[in-house]
């Protein structure tokens, strides 16, 4: 890394690692096109930026030639669109991801299904940018709502006369069997 600040659009992930050095920064939810696509905020809010930061290490495991390693962190605000009430809210949203760099496609893909951590092919200049967007990407809530959004009222049925009133509409339609 040296003197050449390092350019997170193509960043090589081993040399960060080896240097033990880190790199942070932030990108506006415009230059991240799936991300902001995601976004519902109300008309007058522009979405957060998004802040993020990496830092390569090199750990021993045993006897073993050193493994690649960058941790990534990213903090920004989501508006999601509420499943219930279907109104935009801000959440916070941070990710805290380890991931493992190998040699290969097919050494991580046998590597990640076993492991807690993300392992990735080591390529000799990583997107960054890219792979923050996955992680929020990710990170997404599978069933955005309010924290206080409550169920919507229920009618409470007291005899059961209620409850079958659109059967007993359904049954009108149905036509009438001859000789009955």
């Amino acid at each position: 890394m040296g003197a050449r600040k390092p350019d997170p659009n193509r960043l090589d992930v081993a040399a960060l690692a080896t240097e033990g050095a880190s790199l942070g920064g932030q990108w506006a939810a415009a230059e991240l096109p799936r991300w902001l696509a995601m976004q519902s905020p109300p008309m007058d809010v522009e979405p957060e930026p998004v802040h993020w930061q990496v830092r390569g290490e090199q750990r021993r495991v045993g006897g073993l030639p050193p493994q690649i390693w960058l941790r990534l962190h990213v903090t920004t605000t989501a508006w999601p669109t509420c499943q219930r009430c279907l109104q935009s809210f801000n959440q916070p949203l941070e990710v805290d991801q380890a991931l493992r760099f190998v040699d290969g496609d097919a050494q991580a893909e046998a590597l990640d299904s076993d492991s807690e951590d993300d392992v990735l092919a080591l390529t000799p200049t990583l997107d960054l940018r890219s792979l923050v967007e996955d992680e929020l990407l990710l990170a997404w809530p599978i069933v955005p709502r309010h924290p206080q959004c409550s169920l919507p009222p229920h009618r409470a049925v007291d005899d059961g006369s209620a409850g079958a009133a659109p059967f007993a509409a359904l049954a009108s339609l149905k036509p009438r069997a001859q000789g009955r």
